[in-house]
């Protein structure tokens, strides 16, 4: 089963849990869909937009035919959005999310991170210091309860942004606001700056300290399709 990832700009993405684009995508080959939107939910996150205007949406979608179909998919996307970049992914799963899969909203906020790797820093590096030493700093540090490291393969789409991982963390709903939560820290101020603290040594190490689209989400899967 092949995994793509797409950025969507625009404000039309909710379409996309509609009955109508969900049996189109499933005519063009894809099995399982995942809808990650920036709406009402999620308003008061924190959100961090390197492109300009800010991501509003990221889709997943997973296919057994690989790139057979990709067109009609990105047709689809294309109606609920006013641009679309899109990635083939290879997903990692560091710790299984709650799924559902019948398109009801995830009791979370899933913040998706595109990734972007210095220039300083050889692939194979950036992916040891992300998928080796960051991994387990990042889960002793937040109070995620769904980790998803999608590594990118290559580019699907003309002009998308030069991203080399996308990351889906989900944290209980009250981190929309609230930090502790955010943090797992229990309300206690001196383990809060702890954990920031650890967190962001080991963020910079990998350079997710810039460069970095943060979009907060509600979170919605159909599997299957």
């Amino acid at each position: 089963m092949t995994k793509y990832m797409f950025a969507l700009w625009g404000d039309g993405a909710g379409a996309l849990l509609g009955a109508g684009p969900r049996e189109e995508l499933a005519a063009a080959g894809v099995t399982r869909l995942q809808v990650n939107l920036d709406d009402e939910p999620v308003a008061q996150a924190m959100r961090i937009p390197t492109t300009e205007p800010a991501i509003s949406a990221v889709v997943s979608v997973w296919t057994a035919s690989g790139p057979t179909g990709l067109g009609d998919v990105l047709a689809v996307l294309g109606e609920s959005s006013d641009r679309v970049a899109g990635w083939q992914v290879d997903e990692r799963r560091p710790i299984d999310p709650p799924e559902m899969g019948e398109g009801v909203r995830a009791d979370a906020l899933a913040n998706v991170a595109l990734l972007r790797r210095p220039a300083e820093l050889t692939h194979e590096e950036w992916l040891h210091r992300w998928l080796v030493d960051h991994t387990p700093v990042a889960i002793a540090t937040q109070a995620t309860f769904g980790y998803l490291q999608n590594v990118v393969v290559e580019a699907v789409t003309p002009e998308a942004p030069p991203v080399a991982a996308l990351v889906e963390e989900l944290f209980p709903a009250a981190a929309v606001s609230d930090m502790h939560a955010f943090y797992g820290s229990d309300g206690d101020d001196a383990e809060l700056t702890d954990r920031l603290t650890r967190l962001m040594d080991s963020v910079t190490r990998i350079g997710a300290d810039r460069d970095l689209d943060l979009v907060p989400s509600s979170r919605y899967l159909f599997d299957p399709l």
